[in-house]
C-alpha cells in the first residue's frame, strides 16, 4: 500500500482552497479471487489499515471486487461458442458480482462513514432487476466520508475481449465528487484514451483523479501522466495484483495454458503523479518470478 501526502495547490481554473494536503493510499493487493465475501472482508481491513496510517482516501483497482477476468487474455478457447468451462466461470463471476445498492456496498459505505475516509472501488456489477437485467458491468464507485455512494460510473465500452463479459456503460457517471473541499474523480483503463470522456472529467473540476488499470504498463503510465498534465490534477494510477494460481480451475489447465504464462498475471505498477507529470511516488511493480 502506498501512502503519500498530496498538496492541492496548483494551477487550475476550478475554485478550491489555496492549499490543502490530502493523504492518500493505493491498495495494491490482490482480492480473494471470485469470492466477494472474503474480498469484502479484505477490502475493509485494507481501508482500516490505511486509516491508521492517516489516509483520507484509499483507491482500489479495476473490478477489484471480486477480481478482474484476466482469464479472457490468458486461457485459450474462452471465446468458443458453447464452451462449458467458460460458462461455469462466467456463472461464478456473476454469482460473486456486486449489486448496487447491495449489502457489500452498504458495508463499504458504513466503513467509509465510521472512519471518515473516501473509498474509490472497482467492482464487477450485476444488474438484478429492471433495464439491463442480468448484465454485468465494469463499474467504479466513489464513496465519501458521509457513507454515501456519491458517484457510480460504468465503463463506457469494454475493451476487446472484455466485451464477452461486460455490457456497455453510459455517461451518467462521468463526474467528480466533493470530499473535504477537494473533488475526486476516476476513469477505467481505456477510457483514458477517449477525448470526450477526458473532457467531461476535466470539466467536473477534479483535483485528484483515480486511474484504474489491470497492470499499469509503460503505455498506461504515459497515458496517466498525460491526463495529469491535461487535467491539471493529481493522478493515482492503480494497478492490480493477480497470481496465476487465481486463474479459475475450470480453465487453468486447458491446453497447457499454465505453461504459457508467468507466475504473476497482473503486477501492479501503481504510482502517484503530479500535475506537472512528475512522479510523487514512482511506479511499484512486482517482478515476475
Amino acid at each position: 500500500m502506498t501512502n503519500r501526502n498530496l498538496n492541492a495547490k496548483h494551477n487550475s481554473k476550478h475554485s478550491r482552497p489555496e492549499s490543502q494536503a490530502l493523504r492518500v493510499a493505493i491498495a495494491q493487493f490482490a482480492p480473494v479471487y471470485l469470492d466477494k465475501s472474503a474480498s469484502l472482508a479484505r477490502a475493509i481491513q485494507i481501508v482500516q489499515d490505511a486509516n491508521k496510517c492517516g489516509a483520507e482516501l484509499v483507491a482500489f483497482g479495476e473490478t477489484w471486487l471480486p477480481g478482474y477476468p484476466a482469464w479472457l487474455d490468458f486461457c485459450p478457447k474462452v471465446a468458443l461458442w458453447d464452451h462449458v468451462p467458460t460458462k461455469q466461470v462466467f456463472a461464478r463471476l456473476r454469482q460473486n458480482s456486486i449489486a448496487v445498492p447491495g449489502p457489500e456496498i452498504t458495508a463499504l459505505s458504513e466503513a467509509a462513514g465510521d472512519l471518515k475516509i473516501s473509498i474509490v472501488m472497482g467492482v464487477n456489477e450485476r444488474i438484478e432487476a429492471g433495464p439491463g437485467n442480468g448484465t454485468l458491468y465494469n463499474s467504479l464507485l466513489s464513496i465519501t466520508p458521509d457513507a454515501k455512494v456519491a458517484n457510480h460510473h460504468r465503463k463506457l465500452v469494454p475493451t476487446y475481449t472484455e466485451r464477452l463479459v461486460w455490457g456497455n456503460g453510459d455517461g451518467r457517471g462521468l463526474s467528480s465528487v466533493a470530499s473535504k473541499n477537494l473533488r475526486i474523480g476516476g476513469l477505467i483503463c481505456w477510457e483514458h484514451w477517449m477525448p470526450l470522456a477526458r473532457m467531461a472529467m476535466h470539466n467536473s473540476g477534479e483535483h485528484v483523479h483515480v486511474a484504474v488499470w489491470p497492470t499499469v504498463h509503460e503505455l498506461h503510465q504515459l497515458c496517466s501522466r498525460h491526463y495529469a498534465f491535461e487535467g491539471r490534477c493529481f493522478v493515482l494510477t492503480v494497478g492490480l495484483m493477480m497470481h496465476s494460481r487465481d486463474l479459475p480451475s475450470e480453465l487453468r489447465d486447458d491446453d497447457g495454458a499454465q505453461k504459457q504464462i508467468g507466475e504473476w498475471l497482473e503486477r501492479g505498477g501503481s504510482a502517484i503523479i503530479g500535475p506537472d507529470t512528475r512522479y510523487i511516488v514512482e511506479p511499484i511493480y512486482l517482478n515476475s518470478a
